[in-house]
C-alpha cells in the first residue's frame, strides 16, 4: 500500500511503560515494524515481562512484525532515572578545549583522538568524524544555531562526544544531519552500516538537551473544528420565534445580556425591543436575528431602530425569512448583514454573519450568527435489487417504493448503489416527471446486475437559529493533565489519534496565551479530527499530547522520493526510507541521551534503527555503568523502523524487547549455545529462567488497548497473565494463544481476570474518506469507524490453542447485527490448530450485551470462509460456572460437533453453538512419511456424524497430525481418504490417569502391526518404552491389559485394527500430558502393495454402533434471581416418538418449557404459544386428526388469534396428518416454503414481522426431536 511523503504525515505517539522491565513481550516501545501499530500488543515471539502497568496508543495497523512507518514518536519522559553524576560543569565550559571551525568540506574525514579536545562553534559539514583513542568533541553552547553534517560519527576506544550535561543541560540549537545514499557505492562498515552514529567499545555520548514536559494526556476531548473551550453556542428552533438579541462585551467576547422579542404575536413587542437597543451602550457588540417568523407585528418604530445601528435590510424583513445582523452599537460601519427570501416547506435557507473581533488581551475571538430553514436529510435502508430489469428507461422509483411501502420519499434527494459486498457502483437520474422518477445503475460502465440501492431523503424543515462566539479564531485551547509550562510559543506538539486510523494524529505549533492556566495551551489551527481526553464506557482513552520540538535534533537527510537501495522496498513505499540511526555496541563506556529530537531516522534494514542497544549486556549498575544507561525525553517522530530496540541488553531505563528469541542462560553441557544468543522460542517464565525450576508467571497490569483496526493484544506463550486491563474498539480485544499444540512449557497457562471488554463505545471516531470503515454500530445503531470493514465480526476475547483461563471479566457493549457477527467470546477464524478443552471461563458479567451476542462459533460466509478447517470444527471451552451460558459446568462447542454431543445437548442457534456436559480430552494422531492424507473420525454412537480433518500441518511437513478432541469412555473409529500411513503416533493429551478410549483404525486387508507405548518428556528430551501390544482373537480382550502388555484386535472383515488406549500416569492440572512425560501408542503397519483407500465406514456400521449415552447429565440451567441479566434463555425440549414393549408399539410426545413439562394425550399436534417479551405461557391446546383433516379452520383461526411476537412450539403425536393445508401455518410461523412433513415432527415457530435465526423444524420417520434454548425477550438484530 502506497504511503504519503514523511514530510507531509503527522507524527504518532510511541511511549513506554510507566515502570521499568526487563523485557517486554510485546516488542519495543514503538511496537512492530513496517506498517504502524499503535496501540496493541504483541507477544508472539520470546521476552521476558516483570510486572508493570501498560498502556497502548490508538491506530492499530496490521501485524506485529512490520516495521513502523512515517509516524511514531517516543517520548520516554515517565520512567524514574537515577540522579546523575555525570560532570555538574558545562562541558563546553572545559579549559582544556580549543575551538574548532572546520568549515564545508564533504571529503574531509575527520578523526579526533590522541587527547584532542576540540570545541565545535559553528556549523559544519564534512565527510565523516571518528572520536577515538581519549579524543573529544564537545558542542558549543550559544546563541547562534550549529548544524553539523556528516556521513557518520563513530566513537569508540576513550573517544567522547558531547552536547550540554545532565547538570548543564544544553540551552542554544544543535542539529547532526547524518547525510548520504544507500547506492552511492560507498563501503558500509561492517557492524555499524551507513548513515549512523556509531557508539562501539570504550565509546561515549552524552547528548542533554532541555529540561521540558515529554508528553501528557489530553483532559478533556477535542472535537472536529475545535473544542467547546471558553466560548460560547447559542440555539433555537420551535417555540422560540421572534427577533433574539445577545450583547456581547467586547474586552472579553462575554455575553452580557439576551433577550428575545415575538414581534410575530404581540405588537408591544415591537416596541420593547427598540426601546431594549436603544439602551444598549456604544461599544457593545449587538447580535441580532430572526428564529422562525419575526416580522408579523414588527412596527416602523422597531424597522427604524435597527435601520439605525446599521441594518440594511430590516426595513424589508419579510414572512418567515431568514436574517442575521451583527454590529458595535455606535459604529454602523461595522455592521454585517445578510437575509434571504424563503417560500415554501421544501429546501434549505439560510442567513449567515460572522465577524472577528480583538479582546483587551489583544486576542482574537468571531461572533457567528445564523437564522435559517433547515431541512435535515437521512438515507434509507439498502434495498438488494437482484430482478435488474434493463429497461431503457431504467428502474422506477415507484416500483421500489411499492415493494417497501413507507420507506422511500417520493423525490429523494440522492441516490447511492453499491455491490452486496460493498463496492460503490455509478447511478444516474436518466427521468424524472411529477412523482414518476427513475435511474439507472451502472458498474464500470455496463448495466448492473445485481446490487443494494439507498435513498437520501429529505425530513420536513424546521427552524434554528445560532449564535456562537469562539474565542479561539483560527486557534485551539488545549486541556492537558499536568503542568505544561515548560512548552513555549513555537514549540512544535503532536496529538495522538483516538480512532483507528493514524493518520489522525495531529500536530499544533504553541501559539502564546495569557489567559492559559498552566495545565493549558493555545496552539494554531483547529483539530480535524475527534480527539477524545475523557474515560469512555470505563477505559480511558484521552489522546496522548507530546511535544515533539527539541533544541538538540539528529535526523537523517532525505531523497525526495524512493529509490531501490533494497529489494521491493518501494513497491511499499513511494518515499526516501533510508534514514540515520544510532547504535549502541558491547563496553561503550557511557550512554545518555535526553531532551533529543530523532528525526527521519531509521532504515528497511535489519538491525538499522533509531535508537539500537545491540548486545550490550547489562547497561546498569550491574554492568558498572554508574549512573545507568538512559534514553528519556526523547521524541522520535517520521521514522522508517522502530523507534527504541534493545537487543540483549538489560538494565536500559526505556523498557525494551528481547529480540526474536534470546537464550538468557549461560552455557552448558546441555545447551551450548551462549548467553543471550538468538533462539526461537516462546516466553516461558521460570525463577531463574530455569525451566526446571518453578514457573514465576509475568503479570501484566492495567494494560490498555483500543481503536486497534485488529488486535488489541494477542499473546502466546507460558506463564503469561493480564490482570485489571482494558480493551476496547478493537476488531479482536485479545487472543489468548497459549503454548501451542505442544507447550514449550508444559502445564503453564494463560490468564486474564478481573478486566473490562468493550465493543462499541461512545468513542465513534470521525468520519473519512475511506467508507468501507464507516457505518452503523454500537447500541444506538448511529454511524461510526470500524475496525476493519462494515461486515467484519468485531470479538472481545478470541480463544486460540489454550489452555487458557478467563475470569472475573466484564463485557460491555457487544451488539450483533444482521450482517455482522459482534461477540463477546469467539474464536480464531479459519483455525487448522488444536483447541483445548480445559480452556476454563467463569464469573463473566455482561452490560449492554444481548444473550445472542455472548458466543459465536462462526458460519461460512464474509471472514470465515468454508469454516471448514480443523481448529474451526473442534472449538470448545468449559462455562465453569454458567455465567455465559446458563448452565453452570457446561462445555461450549460448535453445533455440528459430534465427538463432543451427546442426546441432551441444548443447541444453540444464535451461537451457532451447543451447550453439553461430559469429560473430555484430545488425541494428537500423527501420520507419517505423508502429509496430504484427510483422516475421518466417526464417533460409535454417532456414525451418521462423520468429523473430516485435514491436518494442522503443511502439505510440505514429512508428517501431518490430526488434533480431535474426544470425549472420553467412548469408541471411535478412523479413516482415510487414502491408503492408510504405515507409521502413526497417537498421543494421549489431557488424558488424567484411567482415562480410556477405545479406537478402530481402518487398514486394507492383509496388514500386520508393530505397536508399542512409550512415554516422551519432550523437556529432558527422554523416550522411555512402556509396554507392548500383542494380538489377541477375542474382541473383548482388548478391554484386558496388564502391566507393560495390552492386546489389540485385528477384524479383517472390516478392516478396522482396534486398540483401547487408556492414560497410566496422572497429569497436572492445566498440563497436556502426564507428570512423567507425553503417553503415545506407536503403530508400524505392514501394508500390502497397491492397497487401496481405508475407508472402513461402511463394513464398521452399523455392526459397530453404539447406543448413545449420556455419561455426565446435563447441569440444571440457571433461573431467577441467580442471573445476572434482564435478557435469558428460554429452555424448550419437544420429542415425539414411538416405542415398543414387546409386541405393542407406543407413541410418546411432549413439550417441556423450563423444566415445565406438557404431555401430549392424544394423535394429532400439540400446540404451546409463549410471550416473547417475558417467556410467560399464552395458551396450550392441541388438534386431533380430525380438525386437522380438509380446511382445518380451527387452526387458522387460533393462529390468526396468537399475538404477534409469540414463540409457537408444536409437536407431533402418533399418526398425525402431515399433510393438507393446515401445515401452511407452519410456514407462517418461519417454517421453509414447500415443506414435506414425515411420520414424526416438532417445531419452534414464530409469529412475527421476522423469521429468527432459532426457528426450527424437525421431522422424521422415527423420531422428532428438539433441544435448545430461545433468547427472552426475543429482539430482531438490526440490519448492517
Amino acid at each position: 500500500m502506497p504511503f504519503p511523503s514523511p514530510r507531509a504525515t503527522p507524527a504518532h505517539l510511541c511511549r513506554e511503560t510507566r515502570q521499568r522491565a526487563s523485557a517486554l513481550p510485546f516488542g519495543s516501545p514503538c511496537g512492530p515494524s513496517r506498517t504502524h501499530t499503535k496501540r496493541s500488543a504483541w507477544s508472539e515471539g520470546s521476552g521476558m515481562v516483570r510486572e508493570h502497568p501498560a498502556r497502548m496508543g490508538a491506530a492499530g495497523r496490521q501485524d506485529f512484525f512490520k516495521v513502523i512507518l512515517m509516524s511514531s514518536w517516543l517520548l520516554l519522559s515517565r520512567v524514574p532515572g537515577a540522579t546523575s553524576t555525570v560532570a555538574a560543569e558545562c562541558p563546553d565550559q572545559s579549559p582544556e578545549l580549543q575551538p574548532w571551525t572546520p568549515g564545508h568540506d564533504r571529503d574531509h574525514h575527520v578523526y579526533i583522538g590522541q587527547g584532542r579536545a576540540l570545541l565545535l562553534t559553528s556549523s559544519a559539514t564534512v565527510h565523516s568524524i571518528h572520536i577515538s583513542e581519549g579524543g573529544k568533541l564537545v558542542i558549543k553552547d550559544q546563541d547562534e544555531t550549529i548544524v553539523l553534517r556528516t556521513r557518520h560519527i563513530l566513537i569508540d576506544s576513550g573517544g567522547e562526544l558531547h552536547a550540554g550535561s545532565a547538570l548543564c543541560p544544553f540551552q542554544g540549537n544543535f542539529s547532526i544531519v547524518l547525510y548520504g545514499r544507500a547506492d552511492e557505492g560507498a563501503q558500509p562498515d561492517p557492524y555499524f552500516g551507513l548513515k549512523y552514529i556509531g557508539v562501539g567499545r570504550g565509546g561515549t555520548l552524552e547528548l542533554h538537551g532541555q529540561k521540558k514536559l515529554s508528553w501528557t494526556f489530553l483532559n478533556k476531548t477535542l472535537r472536529p473544528g475545535g473544542m467547546e473551550e471558553g466560548g460560547y453556542f447559542f440555539e433555537r428552533s420551535w417555540g422560540h420565534r421572534g427577533v433574539i438579541v445577545h450583547v456581547i462585551d467586547p474586552q472579553s467576547g462575554t455575553v452580557i445580556h439576551s433577550d428575545r422579542f415575538d414581534t410575530y404575536r404581540y405588537k408591544k413587542e415591537s416596541e420593547r425591543l427598540a426601546q431594549y437597543l436603544n439602551a444598549v451602550p456604544n461599544g457593545r457588540i449587538l447580535s441580532v436575528a430572526v428564529n422562525d417568523e419575526g416580522s408579523r407585528n414588527l412596527d416602523d418604530v422597531a424597522r427604524k431602530a435597527m435601520t439605525r445601528l446599521g441594518s440594511k435590510h430590516f426595513l424589508r424583513l419579510g414572512f418567515r425569512h431568514p436574517w442575521s445582523f451583527l454590529t458595535v452599537k455606535g459604529n454602523p460601519a461595522s455592521s454585517v448583514e445578510d437575509h434571504t427570501e424563503y417560500h415554501g416547506h421544501r429546501g434549505s435557507a439560510a442567513a449567515r454573519v460572522s465577524k472577528v473581533f480583538r479582546s483587551e488581551h489583544g486576542e482574537l475571538f468571531s461572533v457567528s450568527s445564523s437564522s435559517e430553514w433547515v431541512q435535515d436529510v437521512e438515507w434509507t435502508d439498502w434495498f438488494h435489487h437482484d430482478k435488474v430489469s434493463h429497461s431503457k428507461g431504467g428502474e422506477k422509483i415507484s416500483d421500489l417504493r411499492a415493494a417497501h411501502p413507507g420507506k422511500i420519499c417520493n423525490r429523494p434527494l440522492d441516490i447511492q448503489a453499491t455491490t452486496v459486498d460493498g463496492v460503490n457502483l455509478t447511478t444516474e437520474v436518466v427521468y424524472k416527471r411529477g412523482q414518476d422518477y427513475r435511474f439507472v445503475c451502472y458498474d464500470q460502465g455496463h448495466a448492473c446486475q445485481s446490487y443494494r440501492v439507498r435513498f437520501l431523503c429529505g425530513r420536513p424543515v424546521r427552524p434554528r437559529l445560532t449564535v456562537t462566539i469562539d474565542t479561539n479564531v483560527n486557534s485551539t485551547i488545549l486541556t492537558l493533565e499536568d503542568n505544561v509550562q515548560s512548552w513555549k510559543p513555537g514549540d512544535t506538539l503532536v496529538v495522538a489519534s483516538t480512532d483507528y486510523s493514524m493518520y489522525q494524529a495531529e500536530e499544533f505549533q504553541v501559539l502564546p496565551c495569557r489567559a492559559c492556566a498552566s495545565n493549558q495551551v493555545r496552539v494554531a489551527g483547529k483539530p480535524m479530527y475527534l480527539h477524545m481526553g475523557e474515560e469512555v464506557d470505563g477505559v480511558d482513552m484521552r489522546a496522548e499530547v507530546g511535544l515533539l520540538s527539541r533544541n538538540l535534533v539528529v535526523m537523517g537527510e532525505m531523497e525526495d522520493a524512493c529509490y531501490p537501495y533494497t529489494k521491493h522496498v518501494c513497491s511499499f513505499f513511494d518515499f526516501d526510507t533510508f534514514g540515520g540511526h544510532i547504535k549502541f555496541a558491547l563496553g561503550f563506556t557511557a550512554a545518555h541521551l535526553e531532551g533529543v529530537e530523532l528525526k527521519h531516522m531509521g532504515q528497511q534494514l535489519v538491525g538499522q534503527y533509531p535508537v539500537h542497544f545491540h548486545l550490550a549486556g547489562d547497561v546498569d549498575e550491574q554492568g558498572g555503568y554508574d549512573p545507568p544507561t538512559y534514553v528519556r525525553d526523547l521524541s522520535i517522530h517520521h521514522t522508517f523502523s522502530r523507534c527504541v530496540t534493545v537487543h540483549g541488553s538489560n538494565g536500559l531505563l526505556a523498557g525494551m524487547i528481547i529480540d526474536n528469541g534470546v537464550k538468557t542462560t549461560e552455557a552448558s553441557a546441555k545447551d551450548k549455545r551462549p548467553f543471550l544468543s538468538v533462539i526461537s522460542a516462546r516466553y516461558s517464565p521460570h525463577q531463574d529462567a530455569d525451566p526446571l525450576k518453578p514457573r514465576e508467571p509475568a503479570i501484566i497490569k492495567h494494560f490498555t488497548a483500543y481503536k486497534n483496526q485488529d488486535h488489541g493484544a494477542w499473546l502466546r506463550g507460558g506463564d503469561v497473565w493480564l490482570d485489571s486491563c482494558r480493551f476496547a474498539d478493537n476488531g479482536i480485544g485479545l487472543t489468548l494463544a497459549s503454548g501451542g499444540t505442544f507447550p514449550y512449557d508444559d502445564g503453564s497457562k494463560q490468564e486474564i481476570k478481573n478486566s473490562l471488554f468493550v465493543g462499541e463505545s461512545r468513542n465513534v471516531g470521525t468520519e473519512m474518506m475511506d467508507n468501507r470503515i464507516w457505518g452503523p454500530g454500537g447500541l444506538d445503531h448511529s454511524g461510526r469507524t470500524l475496525p476493519i470493514g462494515q461486515d467484519f465480526p468485531i470479538r472481545g476475547i478470541q480463544f486460540y490453542d489454550g489452555p487458557i483461563n478467563v475470569q472475573n471479566c466484564t463485557f460491555r457493549k457487544f451488539v450483533a447485527l444482521e450482517g455482522r457477527h459482534t461477540s463477546a467470546l469467539a474464536f480464531r477464524l479459519n483455525n487448522a490448530w488444536q483447541s483445548c478443552p480445559h480452556n476454563n471461563v467463569t464469573s463473566i458479567t455482561f452490560e449492554d450485551v444481548p444473550i445472542t451476542s455472548r458466543v459465536f462459533f462462526g458460519e461460512p460466509g464474509p471472514w470465515f470462509n468454508q469454516l471448514d478447517m480443523d481448529g474451526d470444527k473442534t472449538s470448545v471451552f468449559h462455562d465453569v460456572d454458567g455465567s455465559v451460558s446458563e448452565y453452570p459446568g457446561s462445555y461450549l462447542t460448535k453445533a455440528d460437533n459430534w465427538l463432543v454431543r451427546h442426546p441432551d445437548c441444548i443447541d444453540v442457534p444464535d451461537w451457532r453453538g451447543a451447550i453439553c456436559s461430559g469429560r473430555y480430552a484430545q488425541m494428537y494422531i500423527q501420520a507419517y512419511k505423508t502429509s496430504n492424507l484427510r483422516m475421518k473420525i466417526i464417533k460409535n454412537d454417532s456414525p451418521s456424524h462423520p468429523l473430516s480433518l485435514e491436518g494442522a500441518l503443511t502439505r510440505s511437513t514429512h508428517y501431518q497430525q490430526y488434533q480431535p478432541v474426544v470425549t472420553l469412555h467412548k469408541g471411535y473409529t478412523i479413516h482415510w481418504d487414502q491408503t492408510a500411513p504405515a507409521e502413526l503416533a497417537i498421543w494421549l493429551i489431557n488424558f488424567n490417569k484411567g482415562d480410556w478410549i477405545r479406537v478402530g483404525l481402518c487398514y486394507p486387508r492383509g496388514t500386520s502391526f508393530s505397536i508399542l507405548s512409550d512415554v516422551h518428556n519432550r523437556l529432558l528430551k527422554q523416550t522411555s518404552k512402556t509396554g507392548t501390544f500383542v494380538r489377541t482373537l477375542q474382541m473383548d480382550k482388548v478391554d484386558q491389559s496388564f502391566p507393560g502388555r495390552s492386546h489389540y484386535y485385528w477384524d479383517e472383515a472390516s478392516g478396522l485394527l482396534f486398540l483401547k488406549l487408556t492414560a497410566q500416569n496422572p497429569r497436572e492440572r492445566f498440563a497436556f500430558c502426564s507428570v512423567k512425560g507425553c503417553e503415545r501408542i506407536r503403530i508400524k503397519a505392514l501394508i500390502p502393495k497397491d492397497a487401496g483407500v481405508s475407508d472402513c465406514s461402511a463394513t464398521a456400521y452399523p455392526r459397530f454402533a453404539e447406543r448413545a449415552t449420556v455419561d455426565v447429565p446435563m447441569p440444571r440451567k440457571l433461573v431467577g434471581a441467580q442471573l445476572k441479566t434482564q435478557d435469558h434463555f428460554l429452555e424448550v425440549k419437544m420429542e415425539s416418538f414411538g416405542q415398543r414393549f414387546f409386541h405393542l408399539l407406543s407413541d410418546f410426545a411432549y413439550i417441556e418449557v423450563d423444566g415445565k413439562k406438557y404431555p401430549s394425550l392424544e394423535d394429532g399436534i400439540q400446540v404451546l404459544v409463549i410471550d416473547g417479551s417475558r417467556g410467560h405461557v399464552l395458551s396450550h391446546t392441541g388438534f386431533r386428526n380430525s380438525v386437522l383433516q380438509g380446511v382445518p379452520w380451527q387452526v387458522f383461526s387460533y393462529v390468526a388469534d396468537i399475538p404477534d411476537n409469540s414463540i409457537v412450539l408444536m409437536a407431533s403425536r402418533g399418526r398425525y396428518v402431515s399433510r393438507g393445508p393446515w401445515t401452511h401455518v407452519l410456514e407462517k410461523l418461519g417454517a421453509d416454503e414447500g415443506l414435506r412433513l414425515k411420520e414424526k415432527m416438532a417445531f419452534v415457530g414464530f409469529k412475527g414481522s421476522f423469521r429468527p435465526t432459532w426457528v426450527n423444524l424437525n421431522t422424521d420417520d422415527h423420531k422428532a426431536k428438539i433441544f435448545q434454548v430461545v433468547p427472552i425477550p426475543v429482539v430482531r438484530k438490526r440490519k448492517l
